[in-house]
């Protein structure tokens, strides 16, 4: 297998990994959008089987991650 990158894409590959480290640092970022493409899919199904997520309620629950003590994280 071949893949075609551009020059600037390789000389940042190369001045992040080294030659070396190339392959394994671009698996990773391959498995790393696979696993998105699939979350991507998963939301998807459940929007179309249970609606839109309500934003408000996105941010109450990031609000708690964050560990902020305000109104918006009481609210989830």
């Amino acid at each position: 297998m071949s893949v075609s990158l551009h020059e600037g894409t390789i000389a940042a590959l190369k001045e992040r990994t080294g030659r070396r480290g190339m392959s394994a640092y671009v698996e990773a970022l391959i498995q790393r959008q696979l696993e998105r493409d699939r979350l991507r899919e998963l939301i998807e199904d459940a929007e179309a089987t249970y609606g839109p997520v309500d934003p408000a309620a996105v941010e109450a629950k990031r609000a708690i991650l964050r560990g902020d003590t305000g109104d918006s994280a009481n609210a989830a």
